[in-house]
């Protein structure tokens, strides 16, 4: 594959054909030879053999229809950001990918001929905090960010199903573009329009010296997540559960729910977050 679109969005992009895992090639790259892979170098591939998603789980696909994709970015090169501000990368990149597919989506589905627009068949694009994408409540991405081993760079690792039919998907939960949009979709185009948003988002948030804040990184991701408002169950570090309803995004991209349990908001910094429905 060329990615001749995806190419330009990047300061490098490297496509194979198969990987195990993409945050590990690109992370051994990267700690082998720094100058050759600068900040927002992009690693990709269709065939990924060995993904994993958060708190360690497995993360498989069909060969040619998913896309695993590793961003590197290097924001101490530029700006010497505050530690905390890092905490926002996997929100940031779970935003850039919500905007991708809301676009992607907007663009393929079209209005159905002699059906009224209240009627028109309408899709629910969020992003479930912290960083995964779902459609009509079924997950199409999942983010994975990891440290470099030297802390010179951050690992932005993104999973997303393109053409998975009913009998690819890994869980219950899942989709992916071809099952929402009943069209094939365009990798190329798609994995442009998500290094675009990020690329966009992440220099913004450079800009304004990490600061969530002046950047309108908090406010982009508040408008875009759909945990906000819910009745969540949130798995905490431990094996506790929290649950409770969602109430908004603080200043360090943590999430606060107010427990049904005694009423007192708790802000959570690292859980599995599950939406309930009653």
């Amino acid at each position: 594959m060329e990615f001749s679109l995806s190419r330009a969005e990047v300061n490098r992009f490297e496509y194979r054909d198969e990987a195990t895992s993409t945050n590990d090639v690109l992370k051994a790259l990267a700690t082998a030879d720094a100058a050759a892979w600068p900040d927002l170098s992009a690693l990709v591939t269709d065939n990924q053999t060995e993904g994993r998603g958060r708190l360690g789980r497995v993360w498989l696909a069909p060969t040619g229809k998913s896309l695993a994709i590793s961003v590197l970015v290097r924001p101490g090169i530029t700006h010497q950001l505050p530690p905390q501000s890092l905490g926002w990368l996997p929100l940031l990149a779970g935003a850039a990918m919500t905007l991708a597919v809301q676009k992607v989506v907007a663009a393929t589905v079209h209005p159905v001929e002699n059906v009224k627009e209240a009627e028109q068949p309408r899709h629910d694009i969020a992003l479930k905090w912290p960083n995964d994408v779902l459609i009509d409540g079924y997950k199409v991405c999942g983010i994975l960010c990891e440290l470099l081993p030297d802390a010179s760079g951050v690992i932005i690792g993104g999973g997303l199903n393109l053409s998975l039919d009913e009998h690819d998907l890994p869980t219950l939960t899942s989709t992916s573009l071809l099952l929402v949009t009943r069209t094939a979709p365009n990798p190329d185009e798609v994995l442009a329009e998500y290094l675009h948003e990020l690329a966009t988002l992440y220099r913004k948030f450079l800009a304004a010296n990490g600061d969530a804040e002046k950047s309108g990184l908090h406010a982009q991701v508040s408008a875009l997540c759909g945990t906000l408002g819910s009745d969540v169950r949130v798995e905490l570090p431990g094996g506790t559960d929290l649950i409770g309803t969602a109430t908004s995004i603080d200043t360090e991209g943590r999430l606060n729910v107010v427990n049904q349990a005694d009423g007192l908001e708790r802000s959570v910094a690292a859980g599995d977050v599950t939406h309930l429905r009653y």
